[in-house]
């Protein structure tokens, strides 16, 4: 059986409406034979006559009389569906956004975006998904929204991009540390027992690849693979931990950092996300909501993700 012609709901809507070939032909921009033409197939594909001559004028038989609200709300759901997406009010959202990031960014930045969330969208709850590996396949699958981290080469070409913010390693160690108000120098520093941070357990970073240039090595006392759990550890003994500086802020408040005195360079943290939420007005709303929160964190330098490089 062939499927039916879609386009004569529309010009069913606007004769019932106008009550006249005429008149729906004006507003349809069609010639009055073409209009009368589409009545003949709209009343071939109903079975019914739909409307009848009365006087000089037509009238809607019971059968197009019983379709008017039917057609009316197809033609009216149909322009919606293809229509631009508009402007939402963030009130009225009952939806859940799912944000893959690390420990770190949950500890730091966490309150203050579910406080953001709680004030503009009451009705939006937050998800925070664990990065456990830089593996793109959440985003393509759908099941998270956003993602923050530094851009790899194992990133899926396709994914948008959004750099946040800039960040720097520094050492930081506890309050009491020996190296307290002490200027640091890089035979002072590898003279240091250090907390090396590796999500894939490697024994070795970016860090000690620059001090290897100078002819130095740091001496790696322990290795963990996130941020939050080095700093943890440097708080309670006197091992030296190296973190992403504004990342870490709310992590290490309390605590001593120095700048590296080694030529390092800064990380960029970005905010990831798949094409197909790319014109959602929700999820815009939500990705504008994770820069703000960056743009307003100390230093306005906003998120970062937890083990995204070694150090």
């Amino acid at each position: 059986m062939p499927r039916p012609d879609l386009n004569l709901l529309v010009a069913l809507d606007v004769l019932l409406a106008e009550g006249s070939v005429t008149a729906a032909a004006r507003r349809l921009r069609l010639s009055p034979s073409a209009m009368s033409r589409t009545l003949a197939r709209l009343r071939r594909a109903t079975g019914d006559p739909l409307f009848v001559r009365a006087g000089r004028g037509l009238v809607p038989t019971p059968r197009a009389l019983e379709l008017r609200g039917t057609v009316s709300q197809l033609v009216e759901g149909a322009e919606a569906v293809l229509r631009p997406a508009t402007a939402i009010d963030p009130r009225r959202l009952d939806r859940t956004f799912s944000l893959r990031a690390s420990d770190g960014f949950v500890e730091n930045f966490g309150p203050e975006l579910i406080s953001r969330v709680a004030e503009e969208a009451p009705g939006v709850r937050l998800r925070f998904v664990q990065k456990i590996d830089r593996s793109s396949s959440p985003l393509r699958d759908g099941s998270i929204d956003l993602e923050t981290g530094v851009l790899g080469p194992t990133k899926a070409p396709e994914l948008r991009v959004q750099a946040l913010f800039q960040d720097r390693f520094v050492g930081v160690v506890r309050s009491g540390h020996p190296w307290v108000r002490k200027e640091m120098t890089p035979a002072l520093y590898v003279g240091g027992l250090h907390i090396l941070v590796s999500r894939r357990g490697l024994d070795r970073g970016p860090i000690d690849d620059a001090l290897a240039a100078l002819g130095l090595e740091r001496r790696i006392k322990t290795i963990v693979g996130g941020f939050a759990a080095a700093l943890a550890l440097a708080r309670n003994s006197d091992l030296v931990a190296s973190v992403p500086e504004h990342h870490s802020g709310t992590l290490h408040r309390g605590m001593y950092s120095f700048p590296l005195p080694v030529p390092l360079h800064g990380i960029t943290v970005s905010l990831f996300w798949h094409p197909r939420s790319g014109s959602d007005p929700a999820h815009a709303w939500f990705r504008r909501l994770v820069r703000d929160v960056c743009a307003g964190a100390p230093g306005r330098r906003g998120i970062g993700s937890d083990g995204a490089s070694d150090a």
